[in-house]
Parts: structure tokens; C-alpha cells; sequence
């Protein structure tokens, strides 16, 4: 027996709303209290439930997502070339930290199994990073990653993985120009992720512009720096290397001492305030901002009412929420912060000549999204809605509690390098139309939007947020597993899909400087 109909509408106010049935609706359905679709709706896709006039505007989460470029009637699918897109949001005038914060009690008594380290932050896995300088020396540095998994790690268990800090940067690049600053703080950055518990090894080449002491210069490394120990290179440049087995060995005993310290950790008890979440989607669809997100947003107010810090990203799928956000600030402060990230990215597309129109995809339109203004509205809602206390500019590092915008292009790869270079040592990332995305640094959660995806990618998605539209669970529900997940996930309890398949997407580091 054919499911019956069934679609959702977002807000009171919506005169669409998106078909929920796995593999859409045929012409003829009669929706219920609803219009008789006039054409067969793909799954995802927006009907029109009233007679829409032309140049009037279509409405979802209750703000114009376009306007209609015909007369649309009712019962017709509603797709991105029936649709005028606004312009963008402009930076002036916006309410700015106006929304009064929620009158939360504290979630108490929630922890997880944690590595403290000696700066104070905590990691959910125990890893030996070794960071790179330049693209150069990366197949010297996998081909010696290869070996001290083979022949180094079985000797100390208790360290979970080794992980080549790999990325295109170091040389042929203009790196005294001003925006060099971002591709090598995120490096920086990321070389002291919690995850890697303050032990940092470095190769480099020798001749490149990113020399080691300008990557990592005195100062940057508090946990060695207070061992009063220099910084740990493998320089494959010096004359004491003769051929390529020497670099090679030269790599595995300057690891196995940094080995040895990790493998002498032990997980403790520690607050689920330690968490740094970073959230994340990709491969979205019109499920995304009805299920998914949702339920990420609810699981971040559990986190931010635990004390932990949750960040979000992905500029130009929240640019045209600017207004929600800078009213969500929690300080005037937080709220031109966020304005000035917003303008830096509307300058960067500008240079390139292109808008944020050029964000939404192939695959966002096939799963019903017509464009960035409907992408946004349901990206934003993966925030939550506690305020925001703090704005990171590309690159930086957290150093608060609370809910932080941590400002990155959405490319999932780019998002998620400048979320490890902010900290965060857990990740969850929502998809609808699918994707493999992993890190090596940190365990990623994919939670899904749709059952259809969770089903067919069964042991790819740890959580299944499609049971929301099917009806078997609220956005709460969903919230709550999620929370739980990450905790046991934080703990080492349980692992993700993507860390059992060891899948893991290289590091892309953002460079808006020239290459030379």
C-alpha cells in the first residue's frame, strides 16, 4: 500500500511546503487540507499550497526565499527557475544583540572520558600529528607514517593513531602578503590541537618559505616550552641525510619519542564542558533545515547548557541570516564582529567575481534546494539558539565557552580544517544527499536527513535524523541521541563510521593570498 502524502511546512506563515515521500508524488495526489498536485513532486521539493501571483514572494521558514518569476498555482512544483532570488542582506542597520538570552538551567552532571592535557584543554582521542611545512615533503612523511603504524605503533597501545598533517601550502606562495596570515595560523593552530595532546613533530623540506620558526616561533608551544624543550624538526635538506632511507629513519626516532609521552596517558573523568563540537553540513538538502539541522541545534543547546563550546561556520550559508545572528549576539561587540566577517567575505567573492549564489550545488537543487537564501535558513538552524559570545576570524583559536561563529567558506574540506585549527576536538556533520567526509584528527558524526539516506548508507551515518520527518521521533528525541552519542564518542566508548573505515579527507588550507 502506497505512504500517505505527506509534506512539511516550516512556519505558519510558509505558502509551500516540501513533499516528504520517499520518491515524491505523483500528479493527482490530493494533499491533505491541501490543493490536488497538478505535476509529480520530487521528494524534497516544494509544492505550492496557495495560487502564488507573479512577483509575489514564495515563502519557507517564513521569509521570502525568492519571488515567483510566473503566476504559480496551487498544487504546482515549485523549483529554482520559477524563482527571482533576493538580493543579499545588507551590513547596516541590522538589530544588533536585541534577542534576550534563553532562561536555561544548567545541564549538570554530564561527563566523558577524557585526555587532559598540560594547557588545560582535553582531547577525545590521543594522536602523534606530525606537522609538515610544505607539500614537499608529504610522500617522504606518508611513506614514514606507513612504517610507524607498522612498526612503531603496536608497541605503545594506548596511543590511538598517527596522522600526517599533509596540505598544499609552504612555497610558491606570496607569503608575506597580508591574508598569508590565515593558512599559516590554521597550521599553526591545528598543530596544537587537544587531540594531539601537546606533542608536535615537524618535517620540513629546508628551502621553503614557511621555515619552521616562522610556523611555530617561540611562544606558540606553552606544553613544550614549559619541558624547556626546542622544537622537534626532521630536516630533510640537512647534509646528515644521505638518501631516502635516512630521512625515513630519521622521521621514526624522533616519532617514537613522542610516542613514548602519548603512550603514558590515560583517559580521566571530565565534565562535558570540555567539549569543543564543531558543526557542520554538507551534501544538504531541503530535509537538512527540517530534521538534521534541527536536531544539531537542539543538541548544541545541550551542549552550551553542559559549558561546552559549540561552533558553527560556512559564511556564505548563513550571509543571508545576518540579521538572526547579529541579533542572537550576545554583546554589541559580537555583533559588529560578526559584520566584519561577513564584509571580509563579501569583499573576497567580489575580488573573484562571483556572489554567494555560486555556493548552492548540483546536488543541493536535486534535493530540493533552490538557492542560497533557502540553503541559509536551514543552515543557520544548526546553531541552536543560544547566544553568541564569540567570532573567530579564519584560522584563530577558540579560547571561550558558549556557542562561537568560527568564520570559514562552507567547502566542507576548507570548514572543517579551520574548525581544528579553532579546537574542536568532536564533529558533527548532517548530510542529505550523502557524503564519505571524514578527518583523521577528529571523530566525525554524520547524522543524516532523510531514513532513505540512513538505509542505503547504513554503516556510513551514525545517526538517523529522517525518523523526525517519518514521525517515529521529534527534533528533542534526535537532539538527546545525538548528545548522548557524543559523549560516548568523546569517551573512545564507541567509534563513527567514518573513524571504523578509516576515512579521512585531507587537510585543504584556505590561502585568499596570491600564489606566486
Amino acid at each position: 500500500m502506497a505512504a500517505a502524502p505527506h509534506t512539511i511546512r516550516m512556519h505558519e506563515r510558509d505558502n509551500v511546503a516540501i513533499v516528504a515521500n520517499d520518491g515524491g508524488l505523483p500528479p493527482g495526489t490530493a494533499l491533505p487540507g491541501g490543493p490536488t498536485l497538478r505535476e509529480r513532486v520530487p521528494q524534497g521539493h516544494k509544492v505550492a499550497l496557495v495560487d502564488i501571483a507573479a512577483g509575489a514572494p514564495v515563502l519557507r521558514y517564513g521569509i521570502p526565499i525568492g519571488h515567483a518569476r510566473e503566476a504559480i498555482a496551487a498544487g504546482r512544483w515549485v523549483h529554482e527557475r520559477l524563482l527571482q532570488m533576493p538580493e543579499a542582506r545588507g551590513l547596516s542597520d541590522l538589530p544588533m544583540a536585541t534577542r534576550p538570552a534563553p532562561d536555561w538551567a544548567p545541564l549538570e552532571g554530564y561527563t566523558f572520558e577524557g585526555y587532559r592535557n598540560a594547557d588545560g584543554s582535553v582531547g577525545t582521542r590521543n594522536i602523534l600529528a606530525i606537522t609538515q611545512t610544505v607539500q614537499c615533503v608529504a610522500g617522504v612523511t606518508d611513506f614514514a607514517v606507513q612504517r610507524i603504524k607498522a612498526e612503531l605503533l603496536p608497541k605503545y597501545p594506548h596511543v590511538d593513531d598517527v596522522v600526517a598533517l599533509e596540505h598544499g601550502y609552504g612555497c610558491g606562495v606570496a607569503i608575506d602578503a597580508p591574508d598569508a596570515v590565515v593558512p599559516i595560523r590554521t597550521l599553526r593552530h591545528i598543530s596544537q590541537n587537544p587531540n594531539f595532546g601537546g606533542e608536535v613533530m615537524v618535517v620540513s623540506l629546508g628551502c621553503e618559505k614557511l621555515q619552521p620558526e616562522r610556523l611555530l616561533p617561540p611562544g606558540s608551544l606553552p606544553i613544550a616550552d614549559a619541558r624547556g624543550e626546542a622544537l622537534d624538526v626532521v630536516c630533510l635538506q640537512d647534509e646528515a641525510h644521505v638518501g631516502f632511507m635516512s630521512m625515513v629513519e630519521s622521521i621514526l626516532r624522533q616519532a617514537e619519542a613522542h610516542l613514548q609521552r602519548l603512550n603514558a596517558r590515560r583517559r580521566e573523568t571530565v565534565p562535558a564542558s570540555e567539549l569543543v563540537v564543531g558543526v557542520q553540513c554538507g551534501g544538504s538538502d531541503a530535509f537538512s533545515g527540517a530534521t538534521a539541522n534541527p536536531a544539531v541545534g537542539f543538541c548544541a543547546d545541550l551542549l552550551v547548557r553542559a559549558g561546552a563550546s559549540v561552533m558553527f561556520s560556512e559564511t556564505t550559508e548563513v550571509r543571508d541570516g545576518i540579521a538572526q545572528l547579529t541579533a542572537r549576539a550576545a554583546t554589541p561587540e559580537v555583533a559588529q564582529a560578526l559584520v566584519r566577517e561577513m564584509a571580509w567575505y563579501d569583499a573576497y567573492l567580489q575580488r573573484g567575481s562571483v556572489d554567494r549564489s555560486a555556493n548552492t550545488t548540483p546536488g543541493n537543487k536535486k534535493g530540493g534546494l533552490s538557492n542560497i537564501v533557502e540553503k541559509a535558513m536551514g543552515s543557520i538552524v544548526k546553531s541552536g539558539s543560544a547566544p553568541i559570545r564569540h567570532v573567530l576570524a579564519p584560522g584563530e583559536k577558540l579560547r571561550g565557552k558558549g556557542l562561537a561563529y568560527a568564520a570559514t567558506p562552507a567547502s566542507d574540506f576548507i570548514c572543517g580544517t579551520l574548525q581544528l585549527a579553532a579546537g574542536m576536538n568532536l564533529h558533527v556533520f548532517t548530510t542529505g544527499r550523502g557524503t564519505p567526509y571524514g578527518l583523521a584528527a577528529v571523530p566525525v558524526v554524520k547524522v543524516a536527513t532523510r531514513s532513505d539516506l540512513a538505509r542505503r548508507w547504513h554503516d556510513l551515518m551514525d545517526i538517523n535524523a529522517g525518523t523526525i520527518a517519518d514521525g517515529q521521533a521529534t527534533i528533542e528525541d534526535v537532539g538527546w541521541e545525538l548528545f548522548r552519542f557524543l559523549l560516548d564518542v568523546a569517551s573512545g566508548r564507541k567509534k563513527t563510521w567514518a573513524e571504523q573505515w578509516k576515512l579521512h579527507n585531507q587537510l585543504v588550507l584556505f590561502n585568499p593570498a596570491p600564489v606566486t
